[in-house]
């Protein structure tokens, strides 16, 4: 099998059957149509990058700890500092909703796919509207904003649950919250632990855009051939230098 390649969950346009399509993938078509396009119908992915076992580490612990006031549904100290006036969200699903490969999900009728993303947390508020939450890591003696360019795709991301969440008949504010823990390198040792500082910063989402790049994505995969090389893609770039060297 070719690097990159995959034989399964390739997307055939004469298949009758609902096709799975995630809350990073609708990212990737955003910022890379024929990437998106190469990955989705062709099978040849991006070599994917390590993992993030320290991200990873701090979404579980998150988590555990969210769940504690979770259960005795209490809100917890960072929802009280920052005035948030909420509690975790009790749900029989809540666990699958987490899931990497359940998520929430929903199937879109007019393109067949069937749409999903793993949510990090879900508060509600005393009316019963819902605060999607994602858990951020990182460590850096920047300041802790959702300013940049490679930002936006957190953006997305939050939006693209919340329209999750809507199409599966919750009410969900336009609000949500992003969990950014910072670890600490300005320590005089490491002594065996990181300790990271908790921001909590605010988005107003707005998901307008998901249902429309839904159909544009559907669009995409279904076309005979991938769409041309985006000239900001630096995989774009990579595949273009390889075919020039002959490789």
């Amino acid at each position: 099998m070719a690097l990159g390649k995959r034989s399964r969950n390739i997307y055939d346009p004469s298949s009758t059957k609902p096709f799975k399509v995630s809350r990073s993938k609708i990212d990737l078509f955003r910022r890379c149509p024929r990437c998106f396009y190469l990955d989705r119908r062709l099978g040849v992915g991006r070599v994917p990058g390590p993992p993030f076992l320290i991200n990873s580490a701090t979404d579980t612990l998150l988590k555990k700890e969210f769940d504690s006031y979770r259960e005795i549904q209490a809100p917890h100290p960072l929802m009280v500092e920052h005035r948030i006036n909420a509690i975790p969200f009790q749900h029989p699903e809540l666990d699958a909703w987490r899931a990497n490969f359940t998520g929430v999900q929903v199937h879109h009728a007019e393109t067949n796919l069937t749409i999903t993303g793993a949510i990090d947390d879900v508060w509600i508020t005393p009316a019963g509207r819902l605060l999607v939450v994602d858990y951020k890591s990182t460590s850096t003696t920047k300041p802790i904003t959702l300013e940049g360019k490679w930002k936006e795709s957190y953006k997305r991301q939050m939006e693209v649950y919340q329209w999750l969440l809507r199409q599966n008949g919750f009410d969900v504010s336009d609000i949500g919250y992003f969990v950014y823990v910072n670890a600490d390198t300005l320590l005089d040792a490491f002594n065996g632990q990181l300790i990271f500082q908790t921001h909590l910063l605010k988005h107003s989402g707005d998901d307008r855009w998901v249902e429309p790049t839904i159909v544009a994505a559907h669009a995409c995969m279904s076309a005979d051939e991938a769409p041309d090389a985006n000239e900001q893609c630096e995989w774009c770039a990579y595949r273009r230098a390889a075919v020039d060297e002959g490789v």
